[in-house]
């Protein structure tokens, strides 16, 4: 049986619901979402499957114009990872990622089955952003990944 692999903590992957639902809504998804951009050492890990996921749902929910500004932006800051088409891409993304931390709000995803189904072969934690959010530490996860004292966040959340 092949190894899990090694995730790190500091690496989150937020689906697309989650993505649109952060630029189109706010709420606990922004919130979510802020802790990760408010910290240098934390990394939004994304595929091209899933930022097109994210985009299409943008675009049909607000517009074209919209959806394209912020796949650009999104590009930015992301990691980039690659994963074969027809992989589901928030899932795919974190393993090759080696993300730690899925965000989503699709309940297939953070089900019991789905966590038995993912067994040995990825070490993720699947939450809502409000579940992410209310877990989220990041002193303990800075001195975890990083060593020292937390220093707090150190980049802007929007320009």
């Amino acid at each position: 049986m092949p190894e899990t692999p090694e995730t790190n903590p500091a690496r989150i992957v937020a689906d697309a619901d989650v993505l649109a639902a952060d630029l189109l809504v706010g709420g606990t998804a922004r919130e979510a979402l802020d802790a990760v951009r408010g910290h240098s050492w934390v990394e939004l890990v994304a595929s091209d499957h899933l930022l097109d996921d994210a985009e299409a749902v943008v675009a049909d929910l607000a517009d074209a114009d919209l959806a394209a500004a912020w796949r650009e932006r999104i590009e930015e800051v992301r990691v980039e990872v690659e994963h074969p088409r027809g992989d589901h891409p928030a899932l795919a993304s974190a393993y090759r990622g080696q993300a730690a931390h899925i965000l989503s709000y699709d309940e297939g995803l953070r089900s019991a089955d789905a966590s038995a189904t993912f067994g040995s072969r990825l070490n993720v934690s699947v939450k809502t952003p409000e579940g992410f959010a209310a877990l989220f530490d990041a002193e303990s996860l800075y001195e975890a990944v990083e060593g020292g004292e937390y220093p707090g966040p150190d980049r802007e959340l929007r320009e």
